[in-house]
């Protein structure tokens, strides 16, 4: 090679091209730059959510004696108190903290299903493929579930004026909660709920299909094949990102 090529390719260095950056390959990369937009569209929501939060005021009562109104943000542990198989009891925020255990064990098996890629141990990856997708079908069952009872509402529903959709003002006890009214409180409370959480169950659930597509991969050797599972950390990065950002959801929406 002459000094003159030399030089032109030191002064591409490493962005020249035919280098991986980082070593980071394509693949790779493009995953970071999609989580990097998503974190951008999250953090959009969130300070949303945060925005519109801070404009009502807080329940100023004891939280025991937590009466649903549209004149103040509801109490989350007053709210998201039920569990599965057990009517009318009363477990502030017990049920969503199994949801965001479930979810983070989840990505506890993906990190070992991603070491086991890394010494080509198609066994132990096909092992801990499958728990890391049980712990996101069961992630999105206990959401089904706490949408279903959040749409459905108490027994008992709660008395509130509000206007409706031919925007008259009524006065009426409401169960459950929709886009115009809820018997939790201000009607953005079940707006943001639904988009917020449903956002992040529709990354969730692109995240089952894809643990599922290298579940199977992995099981029918198309890695080991390849003779590297880079696939598997690279559903890893987006699995990863999706139970950060419920850990922030979790944060802002049910402890704030």
């Amino acid at each position: 090679m002459s000094s003159t090529a030399i030089e032109i390719q030191s002064k591409r260095g490493v962005w020249g091209g035919g280098n991986e950056p980082l070593k980071a390959s394509y693949g790779k990369l493009m995953m970071w730059f999609f989580l990097l937009s998503d974190i951008f569209t999250f953090t959009a929501f969130l300070i949303t959510y945060g925005a519109i939060r801070v404009s009502y005021p807080a329940y100023g009562g004891e939280a025991a004696d937590f009466v649903s109104s549209n004149e103040y943000w509801p109490i989350p542990e007053m709210i998201f108190d039920a569990v599965p198989l057990v009517h009318g009891g009363h477990f502030p925020l017990v049920f969503v903290g199994l949801m965001t255990f479930i979810l983070i064990l989840s990505s506890v098996t993906m990190v070992l299903a991603v070491e086991a890629g890394h010494r080509n141990d198609k066994k132990d990856v096909v092992k801990w493929m499958l728990w890391t997708l049980l712990g996101g079908i069961t992630f999105l069952s206990c959401q089904a579930w706490e949408w279903t009872h959040f749409i459905h509402g108490t027994d008992e529903g709660a008395m509130l004026t509000y206007v409706n959709s031919l925007g008259n003002v009524v006065s009426e006890t409401v169960y459950g909660a929709n886009l115009i009214v809820n018997e939790y409180g201000p009607a953005p409370f079940a707006q943001l709920f639904f988009f917020i959480t449903g956002f992040h169950g529709f990354h969730v659930t692109i995240g089952v299909f894809l643990l599922f597509l290298a579940f199977y991969q992995a099981a029918v050797g198309v890695y080991e094949n390849r003779g590297h599972y880079e696939m598997i950390e690279k559903i890893g990065l987006y699995w990863h990102f999706v139970d950060l950002v419920w850990v922030f959801v979790f944060t802002f929406f049910y402890l704030i």
